[in-house]
């Protein structure tokens, strides 16, 4: 693995942790509490690599689905890292940043993230980015509609482009992903960044994510240093198919 060639932003479905659960006879929420043991990993191993950027699938829009004591369990999860990790994050200078529509949260639970992104909002480290109650085409709906919100009787009627679109997503400044990785091998976008992700790489683990570590990150890092990335063209600029 080279610095010179990391990629910049990476997203993580961190699929797995209910079926790591019921692997081992137990309840799927103490593969939830195992897999935020394995983030915490994760995320200090791509701090200590240089990776700019780390996109976790937090809990998606569709998540909500799930049975009620599970939700609850999980959002319980959610609270105790925003506030237990607050340290570790403030040791490594990382930032905390969300995405997602942070009003379909439970009032505590945006509170704690609010407090989490503005404690940590200078810091210079890596960013860290929750999608918390988070879908892709959510994402999209929610920018078309602040971007109509901005130009409403000014005028003609709004011309949308790629980069007007993009001004109104979550986090604009943000870079695109340059790889998705997810975990439990599945072959699902499962509504992850559909806008950003339109040109990352994708690694699939067949690890559960609760079994994930700093080594399981390199090695899906030195995968991505080894792909070719032509953005729809070719490389060279030879003629092929």
């Amino acid at each position: 693995m080279t610095k010179s060639a990391l990629p910049a932003h990476v997203g993580i479905i961190m699929d797995g942790n209910g079926r790591w659960a019921k692997s081992r006879g137990q309840v799927r929420t103490a593969g939830h509490l195992e897999g935020l043991t394995a983030a915490k990993k994760v995320v200090k191993a791509a701090s200590d690599m240089g990776i700019s950027y780390l996109t976790l699938y937090t809990f998606s829009t569709e998540n909500w689905k799930r049975a009620a004591e599970e939700v609850g369990f999980i959002m319980g999860l959610v609270k105790q890292y925003l506030r237990g990790e607050l340290n570790f994050y403030r040791e490594n200078r990382i930032r905390i940043r969300h995405t997602g529509d942070v009003a379909g949260l439970p009032p505590d639970i945006a509170a704690e993230l609010k407090a989490a992104c503005d404690d940590t909002r200078d810091f210079e480290g890596m960013q860290v980015i929750l999608a918390l109650n988070y879908g892709g085409r959510d994402e999209i709906v929610r920018a078309v509609n602040r971007a109509l919100a901005t130009s409403a009787g000014t005028g003609p009627k709004p011309v949308f482009t790629e980069d007007r679109i993009r001004q109104f997503l979550d986090n604009p400044d943000v870079p695109d992903p340059d790889l998705i990785i997810r975990t439990a091998g599945e072959f699902r976008t499962s509504n992850f960044l559909l806008w950003e992700g339109a040109y990352a790489e994708y690694f699939i683990s067949d690890k559960f994510w609760p079994d994930w570590t700093g080594e399981d990150l390199a090695l899906a890092v030195q995968d991505y240093q080894s792909r070719d990335r032509r953005y729809g063209g070719l490389a060279g600029g030879i003629a092929g198919v």
